[in-house]
């Protein structure tokens, strides 16, 4: 089991992923935990002198100017808690809440939220024994934060809620009394520190970049398997064009397929005396379109990896001047643009994809390949209705790419009146990863059909090894069957990333 010591740092996809999975349990830095009891005894400082400060000694949102008198301070923390876990809908992932849980802890301990360590090392523990909040996935509109969905998480951390237990739910309490961890009394600040701060959006939109980033490598593979079974030139990959040009992204492209391609027995028998000059843009112009989706993905992988060390919540403690400063750094633009950007380029590429499943089922586009890539056409129908439901697939990645950062409701009485929707943003982008991940299972498997037509000819070292790969567990379509459970399979493996070529 990996470790990771949180004090407040970036954290890569890769990280992650890893505390997703539960192959890395983060501990906390004890030079975080001094930091964090400096930023708390300010806190306290404040709290006994009745100076009001938001957050500590007042309401919230609309209600930030009436102030609440010592003794309630305790009681106000709980109030915002269970009065803000309003979330709605499905819960999220084991993976996404181990992300919030480590992102959230992360974040507190950078020393500005005034939270006690021990609230950071609650929230590892559990971590560390799997005690895993049930958290609803709607009803963030990312400003002030996700507060719903850390609510849900804050009430877990005081006993109250539920959390997941093995594949069953179980009360909060009787989840943190089965690892041996006791919930937490909160004080002044705690509950705002755990409610503001933009985690949920960050663990689930973190998550599907992470996944989005295999998929443009593996759009790479499908469409090298497309191309040679559709006899098409790997000349428009010449390293020359595309330095003329000078796109990181085309560039590192047009090198992976030029790699993808050698040694390759089809290209050699068509390389004398074909009359065609060049390819569709599917086909010819792969590096120029999947180079600019590495290039937005890694934009997008830049803004999610600083967030992750980000202090996100309000106000911020400054315990070296003794200031207590009330900010916006809950708000998620970053991310929402981030998210949207990543989702509409995904549905660019997806959309290539479908191009290129089209060329090889379209007879009149295959160069020779029977028509739906089946032996006995009309008798027996083939890949026809993978290509339909590929399409289907398409269709509503292009709805999901409208950007829902250009969406503005004001909340709390007019007083948030421009909020991210970064939370939507995220999970329209994890939907639009699994549309497109089944999308190039469908490539790959029409690819891979399709060089069934090529032999005795072999195709490229690394695309014979692609389809060694799914003959694992997906047979040559030789007569008419069901391709659900086959399509269902490939997409599996190719979010694990067995098809990165």
């Amino acid at each position: 089991m990996a470790r990771v010591t949180l004090r407040g740092q970036r954290l890569s996809l890769d990280d992650l992923e890893a505390i997703g999975q539960g192959l890395s349990r983060p501990n906390l830095d004890p030079v975080a935990r001094d930091a964090m009891a400096r930023s708390r005894k300010l806190v306290e400082e404040i709290a006994g002198s009745g100076r009001p400060v938001y957050g500590v000694n007042t309401g919230f949102g609309k209600l930030s100017d009436v102030h609440v008198p010592p003794d309630q301070l305790g009681a106000l923390q709980v109030n915002l808690v269970r009065s803000h876990a309003c979330g709605i809908g499905e819960p999220l992932s084991n993976q996404e809440v181990r992300c919030m849980l480590a992102l959230r802890a992360n974040a507190l301990a950078k020393g500005f939220s005034g939270a006690r360590p021990e609230v950071a090392e609650l929230l590892l523990a559990m971590l560390e024994h799997d005690v895993l909040p049930v958290v609803p996935s709607r009803g963030s509109v990312g400003a002030s934060g996700d507060l719903a969905p850390l609510a849900h998480l804050a009430l877990a951390v005081i006993g109250e809620g539920e959390a997941w237990v093995g594949e069953g739910r179980a009360s909060s309490a009787e989840a943190l009394a089965r690892a041996g961890l006791s919930p937490l009394a909160l004080v002044a600040k705690e509950g705002l520190a755990l409610l503001n701060g933009t985690q949920a959006m960050l663990s689930v939109g973190g998550l599907a970049l992470a996944r989005a980033q295999r998929l443009a490598m593996t759009a790479d593979l499908a469409g090298a398997m497309s191309l040679e079974a559709l006899m098409g030139t790997p000349v428009a990959f010449d390293e020359r064009i595309h330095e003329a040009r000078g796109q990181s992204g085309q560039s590192k492209v047009a090198a992976h397929l030029r790699r993808l391609l050698e040694d390759s027995e089809i290209r050699e028998s068509h390389r004398e005396g074909d009359p065609r000059v060049q390819d569709a843009y599917s086909l010819r112009c792969m590096p120029q379109v999947h180079g600019a989706v590495r290039d937005a993905l890694d934009f997008a992988t830049e803004i999610v990896e600083r967030e992750t060390g980000a202090a996100t919540d309000n106000p911020l403690v400054f315990p070296e001047s003794g200031d207590v400063l009330s900010g916006g750094n809950f708000h998620g633009a970053g991310l929402a643009h981030a998210f949207d950007f990543a989702a509409i380029v995904l549905t660019d590429l997806a959309s290539m994809a479908e191009r290129r499943i089209d060329r090889l089922v379209n007879p009149d586009l295959s160069e020779g390949l029977p028509p739906f890539l089946t032996l006995e056409p009309g008798l027996s129908s083939g890949l026809m209705i993978a290509h339909v439901a590929a399409v289907s697939l398409l269709a509503e990645a292009r709805v999901l790419a409208h950007p829902a950062s250009v969406d503005n409701s004001p909340t709390s009485a007019g007083k948030e009146d421009h909020v991210s929707m970064g939370m939507t943003s995220a999970l329209k982008l994890r939907a639009t990863v699994g549309l497109v991940e089944h999308l190039l299972a469908v490539e790959i498997i029409a690819a891979a059909q399709g060089l069934e037509f090529r032999k005795p000819l072999r195709p490229a070292r690394a695309v014979q090894a692609a389809v060694d790969r799914l003959r694992q567990t997906v047979s040559p379509v030789r007569e008419d069957r069901p391709l659900a459970q086959d399509i269902e399979k490939t997409a599996l493996a190719l979010a694990r990333g067995e098809f990165l070529g």
